[in-house]
Parts: structure tokens; C-alpha cells; sequence
């Protein structure tokens, strides 16, 4: 590299320092934008500028009420919020980041590439030529805009060459153990994504387009849904009040037959004349809110499910509050247990059939462990596993926040005992940063566009609390220490737990894309319990991956070996199926008990006077907030 030639990180904190300063233009002085002495020309005639300084007006006065609501007796702001903050503390990582010469010299020749093909371009050129001629594409930057003039070509594509290279040096850094260069590669994909141009008023032509167009309307529809998602402390992805719980979205018909301080237990109406003698109770994660599994009818597998004769039961999880303090992985194994058998007492039947999803899927295992060392594992006739983990050593990207000082942080956001679940979802919005976050931030916010009714992220963010005491122990005991996979090494309600000890037919499905659960990790289970187990591996991820329905006619699945020794020796040799993977699943249930019934007497929930029931579906404990 040349002498008079700046250092990557030099130019790296270059671009932090502009991007930064974007960032707070557009946060704490975002009324300056419509300052009068300074609109965005051509203002044609003074109907125009009026409107420009109505705007401004406008969003002056709704920034200052935002600011007096969140300022106290002092005058101090009680938000310590600085969105710029994590664009100064980078630079310090930037400046001390290792650079090998390899790296170094290839990032010198990019750059020259760079300009080479930058300087290349004429404004009036077509679009698609343009775009054809620059080395980097990213489907942010598809807009014309980006292409046709010369600066904002040269800017987004300064920023892809710096992000491929400072991820690539992230990725391959010497010196520190695995764990950490993961936590590492994270950071810098994330900080990478949070820089992105576009994200930002001063550096993003199709919003400056769209604000010369517009007067300034798109900015002050952006201002109103910024301080709403301020004010609600989570970023909105939907229309929220196009659904209603229990109308059109979790609007299966059934009753709550059962409750505890833990959960309701719902039962759904069938809607064939004869249904399996086995029943199946579907425990979902209290992560997120059960109606996943019974979104509209066309999605729902729960309706899918009564549709095929099954009698269908799903645990409604409470979300957490300052009663719930002392609570932890126990009490949710004894609430398995207990709905487990109160199904069975209720209808009259031996055993029932189990589904675990993510972290109620890896309680799933540990009861199952519990059940089989008490004798009592023939409550449950075969358990299914939607993308769960009981192996957390290749649990993917999740790992990069779960380490002392995370777990101590935590901590500290839960003085009630609980942890808000909206911490939780910028967590698992923060892996998937550019699509949960970042594109929201352009769209909602920068472009002022209006939100979607989309019944999936509707779901995403009708966010749930955690008991506090039972997050920090999961994310120690399992994600950091790994001990579920160790023999006797935790235990629960007294009992040790040994998944070896799992002789339950089990089915184990995988999402192929799922960032949340990774398949590798996910298939692990294959090698620790000791019962028939069924692998299958489906198109998509974590939700996608598991909501499929087959008259959608969406992705694929892939079956094979299940006692292969790796997941890639299980993809080596597996066969590719199009479409849900919702019958395959179906006909292995079948295959462990065909047995038909009349679908009468409390099959039907609540039919008769003798069978009181406390509410209707979808419940209480599904609306608490």
C-alpha cells in the first residue's frame, strides 16, 4: 500500500465518524432538516415553502413534546439513549483490529478496482449498466439512485468493500479462542449492518428524493411512528390492530379446561366424527406467545391437525411478572408433567402423544429424562421436537450473548424478578439485524412508509416476560456449560437428568436456515437419547421451517439416515421432498397407534353441563401483556 495511502482502519473510522454524525443529525436535530433558510431546493413557489415550514413546524413540535415527556424535574433526559454512542466505541476496535499483509494488499487492490469502476460510470448512463459494472452487489442498494450518480455509487460501495473486509478479518483474526472469534465475527456483522448508508437521512438519495417530492411528509409520518415506537420501547413490524386475538388470528374454537399460576391448558372442538385414541398435547415456547401454531386458518397447524383427526391440547404459558420471581426450570418440567396427566385423566386414555417446540422441546427432553427414571416413561407415547436443542455446543450465534458480563447485564435489567420480553426481542431481532431492524428503521421511519398486516410479525412482537431466575440459570446451565448433554450433571423437582435413559420414539425436525436453533445443533439429539428417533430436515427456519402447511406448496424437506453419524453425511445421502413436511410427520404419528374413537363425550370440550370449562380459547393468559 502506498505511504501517502490512508490505513483500512483510518478509512474504516473515516466512514464511523461521517455515518456517525448521520446518525445524530437525524436522532437530536431532526427539526434543523426543515429549517426554512435551508430546504431542500427547488422550492418553486411560496405554496411550497409553506408546506416545507408547516412540516418543519410540525416535526419540531412533536420532537419537543417527545423530549419534555422524557425529562425530569432537573431538566435531565432520563433516556441515556445515544444512537451514535456504539459508532464511537467501534472506532477504538477499528483502530486496534488485526490487519495481515494478505488482507492488507487485497484490500488495496479492491480499492483500486473501486475507484477504477466508480470513475468509470456517466451519470447518464442506464441504470442497469451502471449497476453491472460495479464489483459489489447488495440488494439494499438495488434502487437506481445508488448507481447513476458517481458519489452515492462511490459511497455504498466504499461501505461493502470495508464490511466484507472487516467481517473477513473478524472471521479469520489469530490469537483468541473459538468462542470469542464467533463473538467477534457477531459484532462486527452487526456493526457492519448498523453503518449501512442507507440507513440514514444524509447518505441515502432515495429517501433525500423522496423528501424533496413529498415536502417533507415522508419525515414527519417517520417522526410520528419513530416516538410511538420510543414511547412503546419496541420497533413496530405490523399493522398491530388489524388482528384480534381470538377473531382472526388464534381463533380456533375450543376451551380452557385446566389452569395453574403457570399455564392454561387449552382443548380445541374436533372437527372430524372419529379422531385418534391418542392424544396430543403441543407445549410451545413461553418465549413467544402459542398462537405461532394458530395463526389464520390457512396457516394454522393446529386446525391442520384437528382436520386430520387428531384431539388436539396446547399449553398457554403466562408471561411472566413480579410473582413469577422464583420460578425456574422445574416448575416448568412439573408443568409438562402435570398437563400431561390431567390429559390423561381426563379423557380416560394411558398416554398421549408430545410436541416440544425450541426451549419447550429441550423441557421436553428433560422430562421425558425424568419420566423414564421414575418409571413412568409410558405416559407418553412418542414426542416430536420442533427445532429444539438439548446440545447447545454448536448453538450458533445466540452464544455471542451469553458470557459472564452478558449474563451479569441480564441480571441487571431484571430488578422485578422478570426480564421484559421486549429486551428479548431486540435480541433475536439483532440476529437478523438488516431485515428486523434496519429495514424498518429506512421504510417506517426515514421513507414514512405505513405497516403491513402480516399475521407472522404480529406474532414476533407480542413479546412475553421471563422469569428472571430461570432465564439466567438456562443460559448458564445449558448454553454456556452444555450440562444437559452430561449425565446426572443437572437435575429437576429431585431428580436427576439422563437424556440416555429416552427410550420415546421420537421426531426430530430442523429448519436448514434457522439462525435461532441451528440444524447441526439440532440434530445432536439424534446422538444422545437411546429410543427410535426420526430426523427430518426442513426448507427455511426457526418459524417458516416449522409453519408450513401443505396447501401453501411452499419449500421442501429432506429425509434419510437418521442413525448417520454427522448432519452431513445425513444430507449426503438424503432424498428431497417439495412441498410440508406436516404429512410425513402424520403417517410416522399414524404408524405409532392408528387407533380410531368417536369424537364424543369430553372429546368435545365443554358440550355438556357435566363438563365445566373455565373460558373459551384462546384464554386469559394469551392476552396478558
Amino acid at each position: 500500500m502506498p505511504e501517502d495511502t490512508p490505513s483500512p482502519s483510518a478509512q474504516f473510522a473515516t466512514l464511523l465518524n461521517a455515518q456517525g454524525e448521520a446518525m445524530r443529525e437525524f436522532w437530536s436535530q431532526f427539526d434543523t432538516i426543515f429549517d426554512t433558510k435551508s430546504a431542500p431546493q427547488p422550492v418553486q413557489n411560496w405554496n411550497e415553502m409553506s408546506k416545507w415550514a408547516d412540516n418543519a413546524r410540525h416535526i419540531h413540535a412533536m420532537w419537543l413534546e417527545f423530549i419534555a415527556e422524557k425529562t425530569d424535574n432537573t431538566g435531565a433526559f432520563t433516556s441515556s439513549l445515544d444512537p451514535a454512542q456504539f459508532m464511537l466505541i467501534s472506532q477504538g476496535w477499528a483502530k486496534a483490529a488485526p490487519f495481515d499483509a494478505e488482507a492488507t494488499q487485497r484490500f488495496a487492490e479492491d480499492s483500486l478496482k473501486l475507484w477504477q469502476s466508480v470513475l468509470g460510470l456517466n451519470a447518464s448512463d442506464d441504470a442497469e449498466d451502471s449497476a453491472a459494472e460495479l464489483p459489489r452487489k447488495d440488494r439494499r442498494f438495488n434502487d437506481p439512485a445508488w448507481h447513476t450518480h458517481p458519489a452515492y455509487a462511490l459511497l455504498h460501495q466504499t461501505y461493502l468493500m470495508l464490511s466484507d473486509y472487516f467481517v473477513s478479518t473478524a472471521e479469520h483474526v489469530e490469537g483468541v479462542d473459538a468462542e470469542k472469534k464467533e463473538q467477534l465475527a457477531f459484532a462486527t456483522k452487526a456493526l457492519a449492518d448498523a453503518m449501512s448508508p442507507d440507513n440514514f437521512l444524509l447518505t441515502n438519495p432515495v429517501v433525500l428524493q423522496r423528501t424533496i417530492e413529498s415536502k417533507g411528509e415522508n419525515l414527519v409520518r417517520g417522526m410520528r411512528h419513530l416516538i410511538d415506537d420510543l414511547k412503546r420501547g419496541q420497533l413496530t413490524h405490523t399493522d398491530s390492530s388489524a388482528f384480534r386475538l381470538g377473531e382472526n388470528i388464534a381463533a380456533t374454537p375450543g376451551k380452557v379446561v385446566f389452569e395453574t399460576p403457570m399455564f392454561q391448558l387449552i382443548q380445541y372442538t374436533p372437527t372430524t366424527d372419529t379422531v385418534l385414541d391418542v392424544p396430543l398435547v403441543i407445549f410451545p415456547p413461553w418465549i413467544n406467545r402459542f398462537y405461532i401454531l394458530d395463526l389464520t386458518p390457512k396457516k394454522s397447524f393446529i386446525k391442520w391437525a384437528l382436520d386430520q383427526g387428531i384431539s388436539v391440547f396446547v399449553v398457554s404459558w403466562k408471561s411472566a411478572d413480579a410473582s413469577m420471581k422464583d420460578v425456574v426450570w422445574d416448575d416448568y418440567i412439573r408443568s409438562q408433567i402435570e398437563a400431561i396427566d390431567h390429559i390423561r385423566q381426563r379423557l380416560d386414555v394411558p398416554a398421549v402423544h408430545t410436541i416440544g417446540y425450541c426451549v419447550a422441546g429441550t423441557t421436553l427432553a428433560a422430562t421425558l429424562a425424568i419420566l423414564a427414571r421414575r418409571g413412568e416413561a409410558d405416559k407418553v407415547k412418542s414426542a416430536t421436537f420442533f427445532t429444539a436443542q438439548v446440545d447447545f455446543e454448536k448453538a450458533g450465534e445466540l452464544k455471542s450473548f451469553i458470557d459472564d458480563s452478558q449474563l451479569e447485564m441480564i441480571g441487571q435489567l431484571s430488578p422485578d424478578g422478570y426480564l421484559d420480553g421486549r429486551y428479548l426481542a431486540a435480541t433475536f431481532n439483532l440476529l437478523r439485524g438488516r431485515d428486523l431492524i434496519w429495514n424498518y428503521v429506512v421504510n417506517n421511519y426515514l421513507l414514512g412508509e405505513g405497516y403491513p398486516a402480516f399475521d407472522l410479525l404480529h406474532w414476533n412482537g407480542d413479546v412475553t416476560n421471563l422469569p428472571a431466575r430461570w432465564h439466567h440459570e438456562y443460559l448458564r446451565d445449558l448454553y454456556r456449560d452444555n450440562k444437559m448433554v452430561v449425565p446426572d450433571a443437572l437435575e429437576a423437582d429431585g431428580t436427576p437428568i439422563d437424556l440416555t435413559r429416552i427410550e420415546t420414539p421420537v421426531y426430530i425436525q430442523a429448519g436448514r436456515e434457522d439462525h435461532i436453533a441451528p440444524a447441526e445443533s439440532v440434530w445432536r439429539m439424534t446422538r444422545h437419547v437411546k429410543g427410535d428417533a426420526v430426523f427430518l430436515l426442513a426448507g427455511s427456519g426457526h418459524i417458516a421451517g416449522v409453519v408450513n402447511p401443505p396447501a401453501a406448496n411452499k419449500y421442501q424437506y429432506w429425509t434419510g439416515d437418521s442413525a448417520a453419524p454427522t448432519l452431513e453425511k445425513f444430507i449426503e445421502g438424503a432424498q428431497e421432498h417439495p412441498g410440508s413436511w406436516w404429512p410425513h410427520w402424520l403417517g410416522w404419528l399414524q404408524e405409532h397407534d392408528a387407533t380410531q374413537v368417536p369424537a364424543k363425550g369430553k372429546r368435545i370440550p365443554g358440550k355438556t353441563k357435566k363438563d365445566p370449562v373455565i373460558e373459551d380459547a384462546p384464554g386469559r393468559y394469551v392476552k396478558t401483556r
